[in-house]
């Protein structure tokens, strides 16, 4: 395990879903896994924007956290699932729920995050 620059914070269930979810795909994964998007390819293509790497620690992460099974099938080429959990399937109201409320706001957040200034590589302001 990676040495933390931030304590763990968990006094209350928003530290402890904050702690799982923390992750910009992590959501989404269990999202599309809960669609049938099961293997690590099908999921790559749904999130073009995001690398294999990170997509591979997102998913570990979920596994370790009980929210996804992961199986292993013996044929080769190797073939890898990922399936839902019942711990998985219960947080699924609520990231429907999130992304309800996101669709509700969508003009209000497009361009509330679009009138944020854009930070260039140097870290120095755009625009």
């Amino acid at each position: 395990m990676k040495n933390r620059k931030i304590p763990l914070n968990l006094n209350c269930g928003l530290d402890l879903v904050g702690e799982v979810l923390y992750g910009k795909w992590k959501m989404r994964l269990l999202w599309f896994i809960k669609q049938g998007h099961k293997r690590p390819s099908e999921l790559q293509r749904k999130i073009p924007d995001a690398s294999r790497r990170v997509l591979n620690v997102q998913l570990k992460e979920l596994e370790d956290h009980e929210l996804i099974s992961k199986v292993v099938y013996a044929v080769v080429p190797p073939k890898v699932e990922y399936n839902l959990t019942e711990f998985g399937e219960s947080l699924i109201p609520v990231i429907g729920a999130i992304g309800q409320w996101g669709d509700s706001n969508e003009e209000r957040l497009r361009s509330l995050i679009l009138a944020k200034p854009v930070l260039n590589v140097e870290g120095l302001d755009e625009g």
